[in-house]
């Protein structure tokens, strides 16, 4: 499971011109389902990323999460995270999860962030998405289990 976080001032994803969700600032999250990933891992990593001290506090240190800062998250799936680049100039997609295991698993990652009273808005698994945002600092991680 790979998770690509950013502090975001602000983010939205439409689909069909329509806006679905959106966030006025917190984190966004790309989150990559792989083959043989577990709830255990879901587990980790939503713990991992409530917890995340990655805004300042007012010593201007990375020293509050998101859930110190009040902030919202936004959860976009995102298979292309399970890219194999290494072969050639295309994309190798077979360590993607079948849309069958990833989707259930998604949904747990996405209830186990909401447990931590964290509001938490999400995209629409397997849609054609634009997401939009505005990023933090820039402020980017990638977390993986």
């Amino acid at each position: 499971m790979k998770i690509l976080v950013q502090k975001v001032l602000s983010a939205s994803v439409t689909v069909d011109n329509t806006k679905i969700s959106e966030i006025s600032g917190g984190l966004l999250l790309f989150v990559g389902i792989e083959k043989n990933d577990t709830t255990a891992q879901a587990d980790f990593l939503a713990k991992k990323v409530a917890n995340l001290r990655i805004f300042e506090d007012e010593n201007k240190k990375m020293n509050r999460s998101v859930l110190d800062v009040h902030g919202e998250i936004l959860a976009v799936s995102q298979f292309t995270l399970a890219a194999n680049l290494n072969c050639g100039n295309r994309p190798g997609f077979d360590n993607a999860a079948t849309p069958e295991t990833a989707k259930p698993l998604y949904d747990y990652f996405v209830k186990q962030l909401q447990s931590f009273n964290l509001s938490v808005r999400t995209g629409i698994f397997q849609a054609d998405m634009k997401v939009a945002l505005i990023n933090d600092g820039p402020c980017t991680f990638v977390l993986q289990k």
